[in-house]
């Protein structure tokens, strides 16, 4: 079965202009009201930022489960927070793609007629589920052909996505092998892991590597629906010369609801077996061999750091524990009252010099709003499972409360010696920000061992995170700078001990 083709957005261009529209809004009160200036920045960062990016993953998980109607909701949504980048477009898309499987062809054609050209992202989009819709392959790869430039193919990674797969399904497996090698840089750049992995999956379907193909759908590639991954598996199967074994598999969803999938398994029965290994040149051969290699690799790294972890029962008791802690914060005297704060143990630097040395600690669970609680436990979310996974509990805890005494430590001793004006902190920025140095130290580490691609990604996506906060620290109003720096070099000092060691 196909996966629809969604609207293109490697351009960033709407993403680049809500945060710089953030980053005035930030100046702007900065200048005339410094209180609000953090609290405005950072709620317009989880409206305009945040949510749409959770939101933007939530459709790309629905329409890899075919859910096209749910995803035309969520994009909805989405388009009023973040209208531009072709969000305005997509939730009538994806509703022409859910008349399309509920056989309503004629209404979803009105729909995608409307949009179809080849200048920009969304009409390109549309003409190729104009052309998906009835499996018509061979007319796509004219068009592609006639109407696309190598520089466009470069840089449209949805184009690209779908030009190597139609050279499978009309049978070039030389051919397609040899642009997967021509556009390797290219589909390196490919934002979303998913789409990568996709496209990885075309080509290897196509060249009949089962095992790699299952263990695509059993990892990266999982979220996708048991008929999709059904139809692929028989591809594959079909394609390795399992002819019997494909045909039965065909069978068991050629009845299915969604008229696209009746559609797409109707045209494997009826057009002619290519097996791949009969076809397949000396250089196709090493191509698929160096993709083989490369995804037996990334499919075990990944595994090691998924998305996903289970059993992360440090990161969940921490942010338990920061949550019981705020809740003491409400029911003693507010969380945005100071001298509330000050009782439960808010980092005053004179006040640590003196003795208080367990302010280091408790300063770490006690949260100025809920804002601020939010936006560290988000953090301490993502990044803290990932860390955990790799680290197992143990020294996971290790690293994060030697991030959060040795951030407050450093805020502590820069205040007193006159480099800092952080007189009042409290927050567990530090101990996230030591997460991420953590993590960096992690991917850093194996990059050096092993030199892998996904390692080297995923390290300069790391480094982006760390710059962009970096930016907005020193942007931000009663952000503490010292802090966050600190936590971010102790949590990268540790993270190379303990993986190290």
């Amino acid at each position: 079965m196909m996966s629809a083709s969604r609207i293109s957005t490697q351009n960033n261009l709407g993403w680049i202009i809500v945060s710089g529209f953030i980053l005035v809004v930030i100046g702007v009160f900065s200048y005339f009201t410094p209180s609000l200036s953090g609290l405005i920045g950072g709620c317009l960062w989880g409206i305009l930022i945040i949510l749409p990016s959770f939101g933007h993953r939530k459709v790309d998980q629905l329409i890899a489960q075919q859910r096209f109607d749910q995803a035309s909701t969520v994009a909805s949504l989405i388009s009023w927070l973040h209208p531009l980048d072709g969000w305005r477009e997509q939730p009538k898309l994806l509703h022409a793609l859910d008349l399309s499987q509920r056989g309503e062809r004629a209404s979803a054609i009105a729909i995608l007629d409307r949009y179809q050209t080849a200048t920009t992202p969304t009409g390109r989009s549309a003409i190729v589920n104009l052309y998906q819709m009835d499996a018509r392959w061979e007319e796509l790869l004219m068009w592609i052909q006639d109407s696309l430039s190598e520089a466009m193919l470069q840089k449209d990674f949805d184009m690209l996505k779908y030009y190597l797969r139609v050279l499978g399904e009309t049978g070039d497996l030389n051919g397609m092998l040899q642009a997967w090698e021509r556009y390797e840089r290219s589909l390196e750049k490919i934002p979303n892991l998913r789409t990568r992995n996709l496209v990885r999956m075309y080509v290897l379907a196509f060249c009949g590597q089962t095992e790699h193909v299952a263990r695509l759908f059993n990892g990266p590639l999982a979220n996708y629906s048991n008929t999709i991954k059904l139809f692929w598996l028989a591809t594959v199967d079909q394609a390795a010369g399992e002819l019997i074994i494909a045909h039965e598999q065909f069978l068991s969803i050629a009845d299915s609801s969604d008229v696209r999938i009746r559609n797409a398994v109707a045209r494997r029965l009826s057009t002619p077996v290519v097996v791949a290994h009969t076809i397949l040149t000396e250089k196709s051969e090493e191509i698929l061999s160096k993709i083989c290699t490369e995804i037996e690799y990334e499919t075990k790294h990944n595994s090691k750091l998924s998305i996903k972890p289970r059993h992360e029962i440090g990161t969940y008791s921490i942010i338990s524990l920061n949550l019981l802690v705020f809740a003491l914060e409400v029911k003693l005297g507010g969380s945005t009252n100071l001298n509330n704060l000050y009782r439960l143990g808010a980092l005053v630097p004179q006040e640590v010099v003196a003795g208080s040395w367990w302010r280091l600690l408790t300063a770490a669970f006690l949260h100025f709003g809920f804002l601020h609680l939010l936006l560290n436990m988000l953090g301490l979310y993502f990044f803290g499972r990932l860390v955990e996974f790799v680290l197992k509990m143990p020294r996971f805890l290790l690293l994060y409360f030697t991030s959060a005494i040795g951030s407050m430590l450093a805020v502590t001793y820069m205040s007193v010696l006159g480099y800092s004006q952080s007189n009042f902190v409290v927050g567990a920025s530090g101990c996230v920000m030591g997460l991420v140095g953590g993590f960096t130290a992690i991917l850093l580490h194996d990059w050096r061992r092993k030199k892998t691609r996904l390692a080297a990604r995923s390290l300069r996506g790391m480094l982006t995170v760390i710059v962009v906060q970096v930016i907005f620290d020193l942007t931000t109003p009663h952000i503490s700078f010292v802090g966050h720096t600190s936590g971010l070099i102790v949590g990268f000092v540790m993270g190379m001990i303990l993986k190290t060691f």
